[in-house]
């Protein structure tokens, strides 16, 4: 089979856990109930290996609040990775159920945190269409790129910057710079933790 089209694995990745999306929609940001003076964490359990986040509840609240909750209600679980830049910003995006670069859960929220905003390799921020967007699509950096102080910036890789660089060295399918990677990206988990 003609690989330029399949989607396939890169080295380390596996096959994903079975599931699916479960899509769930609400009709309102969910209230602010994290301890914003607390430590969080997230886990990232993907086929191609294991990504640890330390997330600022200081500086971010409504979205690690939004981000853990999602997590919470195992939103996240079964989605694909949907795009990767290896052009101009060196991202991978993930986050949506439909896997199409248009889903949500149905609510949206504000930015924070964009002041002085920078997006070095590890930091994990929000996609967005727009000012004030926010909804479950975050991306992670996987090389220091520059971006506009426009994508709110939640937190920190702190484990698996290595299988980030490992599923961009695969490139994007069709070879151009920015679509699905050629590796398929699964989020088998996500779970966000107080410490």
């Amino acid at each position: 089979m003609d690989q330029t089209v399949r989607e396939i694995a890169a080295p380390g990745c596996q096959d994903p856990k079975p599931g699916q999306p479960n899509g769930k929609q609400w009709q309102a940001e969910p209230a602010v109930t994290i301890d914003t003076a607390a430590s969080y964490t997230a886990t990232l359990e993907t086929t191609c290996g294991t990504i640890a986040l330390d997330l600022n509840a200081a500086g971010a609240p409504h979205t690690v609040n939004s981000f853990a909750f999602l997590a919470g209600q195992n939103y996240y679980d079964h989605t694909k990775c949907h795009r990767m830049t290896t052009k101009g910003i060196f991202v991978l995006q993930c986050g949506d159920p439909t896997a199409t670069g248009m889903g949500g859960p149905g609510y949206k929220y504000a930015d924070e945190n964009l002041a002085g905003a920078t997006y070095p390799a590890g930091t994990i921020a929000m996609a967005n269409a727009g000012p004030n967007t926010n909804g479950s699509q975050f991306f992670l950096v996987y090389k220091d790129t520059q971006l506009p102080p426009s994508y709110t910036p939640f937190g920190k890789v702190t484990r698996g910057l290595d299988v980030l660089q490992n599923i961009a060295a695969s490139g994007v399918q069709g070879g151009g710079g920015d679509g699905a990677p050629v590796a398929e990206v699964v989020l088998d988990s996500v779970t966000a933790t107080k410490n």
